[in-house]
């Protein structure tokens, strides 16, 4: 695919982030629609492609009543909506459909038509990882981090600045839901998760959702907001098990997909100006960093301690307050996406200057698939 064919000319989230219990789960998909569509000007008529996670596009479709000539439900965890956008980038390049909406909704916290989660006894997890007594996320993601801050000299403390930092970008955002500033010390201190996660280094639990519309970039000038092109894309899986990672302390999903769409946009890491990576949990970043080539081994954590990611910091990161302390429903990755498109059209509540270039950077699963969308402010780069 060639570089900025294609651009994103609406997004939106719901109208309400949170606690939502008066509405279902595809009443938040069609709410982010609607707003995503208010948001380019355009009306479900225009709509011939749908991508969607969680929700079959089928159904999403036809609730919205709309009737696709092209249709994504790629479905690989939280990144899945990266992964959405690559592939709306190869359909409208090939004619496969000329306006695709991408749409998020997750009633994560109230639970209101939201399909159950689980694995099957049957399952790869269920045989050989669950009768080892993994509980979900919190305590199986304790198997890479540990193995991970034993190999690089990690400090508990550089990892617990990560959500010190995320705490001081929410602040800015009148929609997070955590805005009181935390110390590191108080991060530490805080009610024991599974070790070493204590609470404010585990993602918030709330509903809400998203949407994106793409359109070929020779039209991106005929919307009303600014456009925002995509420069490049890659995604990648490894394994639905981490306890068979090839190494525990790097994805190799991460550097696959980060390495495609840099090559991609023809970009290196010095002209990044924003960025965006998934943060359900507080190490994630720091395999982020390292696997996306921004840090070398070992540190990400100092990096972030030293405040380089904060307010003020020469590499401006997960800026509306990730998944710590903006949102997290479930699948955080179109609350990512979002933060990129506002903060290259200059609308983020945490505003950065000048970003012309965001990285927006997913994991789906526990590292078991990574999609990465670096976007810019204009087609040439």
């Amino acid at each position: 695919m060639s570089r900025a064919a294609v651009a994103i000319v609406g997004a939106a989230e719901t109208t309400e982030l949170g606690r939502i219990p008066h509405m279902s789960q595809i009443q938040l998909h069609a709410d982010a629609a609607l707003n995503a569509l208010a948001d380019a000007g355009l009306s479900l008529t225009d709509i011939d492609g749908v991508a969607t996670a969680g929700e079959s596009p089928t159904g999403v479709a036809h609730y919205l009543g709309i009737t696709p000539s092209w249709v994504d439900g790629t479905a690989v965890g939280g990144c899945s909506f990266m992964l959405h956008v690559r592939h709306a980038v190869a359909a409208i390049e090939a004619g496969l459909c000329r306006c695709v909406l991408i749409t998020h909704g997750e009633s994560g916290r109230s639970n209101v038509g939201r399909a159950g989660r689980g694995s099957a006894a049957s399952s790869l997890q269920g045989q050989f990882e669950s009768p080892f007594g993994g509980m979900g996320p919190t305590t199986t993601f304790t198997l890479p981090v540990l193995r991970f801050l034993k190999e690089t000299g990690t400090t508990l403390a550089e990892m617990a600045s990560v959500a010190v930092s995320q705490r001081q970008w929410a602040g800015k955002n009148p929609r997070a839901s955590l805005k009181t500033p935390i110390t590191v010390d108080e991060v530490l201190n805080d009610r024991m998760i599974a070790y070493p996660f204590t609470r404010a280094q585990c993602c918030l639990v709330t509903d809400g959702g998203g949407a994106l519309v793409l359109v070929a970039a020779d039209r991106a000038e005929d919307f009303p907001q600014k456009p925002v092109y995509i420069l490049g894309t890659g995604e990648s899986t490894e394994t639905p098990m981490i306890s068979q990672m090839a190494d525990l302390t790097s994805s190799g999903a991460f550097k696959v997909s980060g390495a495609r769409a840099f090559a991609e946009a023809g970009i290196d890491h010095e002209a990044v100006d924003h960025l965006m990576i998934y943060d359900a949990f507080a190490h994630l970043p720091l395999y982020g960093l390292e696997d996306l080539g921004f840090c070398g081994r070992g540190e990400a954590g100092a990096f972030i301690a030293e405040g380089n990611t904060s307010p003020g910091g020469r590499l401006p990161m997960n800026t509306n307050g990730g998944g710590l302390s903006y949102m997290h429903s479930g699948m955080y990755g179109m609350y990512a996406l979002q933060e990129s498109v506002r903060q290259v059209r200059g609308r983020a509540a945490a505003q950065v200057n000048d970003v012309e270039i965001s990285v927006c950077h997913g994991v789906g699963g526990m590292f078991a698939a990574s999609g990465t969308v670096i976007m810019g402010s204009s087609a040439a780069r």
